[in-house]
C-alpha cells in the first residue's frame, strides 16, 4: 500500500478521451493539457512518422508520395494499431512531466459499442506506449461525470455523446449504465453528408478539411431565425479546375438531414427501452448532451421537439469526457465500478 502511493506520487495520472477526430489528454492537478486532431502524417516508404496532431492535420489531402496522412481511429476505435500507438506515445510524451519517476497510469474512455477484442487493442497500444497500467471507461459515463451529473444516485439521467465516429446514447443510474445504444455516426458523418450533397446538387468536390469548416460555419438540424451564407471553394467535377459557390444553411441543413435523423431516432430508441421509473426521472432531469457534436445549431431544440424532453448543452461539451476521466482518476475509490483495469507486464512493481 505505502509503495504504490510512493509510486502515485513518482508518477501522471493521465486520462485521454481517444477520439475519432479529436484526443483530449487530462493530467492530474493540471487539468486538460492537450486538445489536438487524432491525425499522423507517414512516410509509408520507411514507417517513420512525420508529424502528429496539429502539425499533421494541414497535411490532410495535401501530401506527397509516399507521405500519408491517416486518421489511426475510425467510428471510435483503432483501425491502425501502430499509428495509433505511435500517436499516443507522442501525446503522452508532450504532457508529461519530466519530473517523474515511474510511468503514467492511463484512463482511457471508449465507446460503449466496442467489443472485447477493441478494447483489448486500446489497452495494448496505451501499454506499449509508456502506460504502467491501463484503466477503461465508457465514453457516455465519462462524459455524465464531467458535465457534473450525481451518477452515483437512484436516479435516471440520460447523456447523449457525439463525437467524431460515434454517438454514444445512454441511460445512467447508480454509477452505471442501464442501457445504452452506440452508432457510427458523428460528425464525420456530418462532414461526409456535406461533401456528397456537394458533389450532387453543385458538382464540387471539397476535402473533409473543407466539410468540416462548412458545418462549422453554416450547420444546423433545426430552421434558424436568420440563415447563414458562406463561400465554398473545390474542385468543379465536370471542368476538373477550381471552383467557389456560394452555400446557405438551408442546404447545409438539407445535406445534414440523414445524420441528424440517425441520432434522434438513437435517442428514441434508447427511451422507448427505458424502465417506467427511470422515465419519470427523465421528465424532470431530461437530457444532456455532450460532445463535438452537440455543437452543431439547432440539434438540442430539434431532439427537444422530437423527444418532448427538456434538452441542456453541457458548457464546453467537446471537453466533456476528458474532464470525466480527470475526475475518475482524483477520484478512482468512488468510481471503481466504472473501470476495468490492465497492469504492464513489464514492470516488476505491478505483478
Amino acid at each position: 500500500m505505502i509503495f504504490d502511493r510512493l509510486i502515485s506520487l513518482l508518477s501522471d495520472d493521465i486520462g485521454i478521451d481517444l477520439g475519432t477526430a479529436t484526443t483530449l489528454v487530462f493530467v492530474r492537478d493540471r487539468g486538460i493539457v492537450l486538445m489536438e486532431p487524432s491525425v499522423v502524417a507517414v512516410d509509408a516508404e520507411t514507417n517513420k512518422v512525420m508529424a502528429v496532431g496539429e502539425e499533421a492535420k494541414p497535411w490532410i489531402g495535401r501530401t506527397p508520395l509516399p507521405i500519408r496522412a491517416v486518421r489511426p481511429m475510425m467510428s471510435g476505435v483503432i483501425a491502425d494499431f501502430e499509428i495509433t500507438e505511435a500517436m499516443l506515445r507522442h501525446f503522452i510524451g508532450k504532457v508529461q512531466s519530466r519530473r517523474k519517476v515511474f510511468p503514467p497510469r492511463i484512463l482511457v474512455a471508449v465507446p460503449s459499442g466496442i467489443n472485447e477484442v477493441e478494447k483489448r487493442a486500446v489497452k495494448e497500444s496505451a501499454l506499449r506506449a509508456g502506460a504502467r497500467e491501463v484503466f477503461l471507461i465508457q465514453e457516455p459515463m465519462a462524459a455524465a461525470i464531467g458535465v457534473g451529473i450525481p451518477v452515483q444516485e437512484p436516479r435516471g439521467h440520460m447523456v447523449v455523446d457525439i463525437g467524431g465516429g460515434t454517438t454514444e446514447v445512454a441511460i445512467i443510474s447508480l454509477a452505471g449504465i442501464v442501457h445504452s445504444q452506440s452508432i457510427k455516426t458523428g460528425g464525420d458523418s456530418m462532414d461526409e453528408a456535406i461533401t456528397n450533397y456537394l458533389k450532387r446538387s453543385s458538382s464540387i468536390l471539397i476535402g473533409e478539411t473543407t466539410a468540416e469548416r462548412v458545418k462549422i460555419d453554416a450547420g444546423s438540424a433545426y430552421t434558424l431565425d436568420e440563415e447563414i451564407t458562406i463561400e465554398v471553394k473545390g474542385r468543379d467535377l465536370m471542368a476538373g479546375m477550381p471552383k467557389a459557390i456560394t452555400v446557405t444553411s438551408a442546404e447545409i441543413r438539407q445535406a445534414l438531414e440523414t445524420p441528424v435523423a440517425n441520432i434522434v431516432q438513437t435517442v428514441r430508441d434508447t427511451l422507448g427501452h427505458c424502465q417506467p421509473e427511470l422515465s419519470s426521472d427523465l421528465v424532470e432531469h431530461g437530457i444532456v448532451m455532450a460532445g463535438g457534436g452537440a455543437k452543431l445549431r439547432g440539434l438540442d431544440r430539434l431532439l427537444a421537439q422530437e423527444t418532448g424532453l427538456p434538452v441542456t448543452v453541457a458548457d464546453s461539451p467537446e471537453t466533456a469526457v476528458a474532464r470525466g476521466t480527470g475526475i475518475v482518476l482524483q477520484n478512482m475509490d468512488t468510481y471503481a465500478r466504472t473501470v476495468r483495469s490492465t497492469a504492464s507486464r513489464k514492470h516488476w512493481w505491478r505483478r
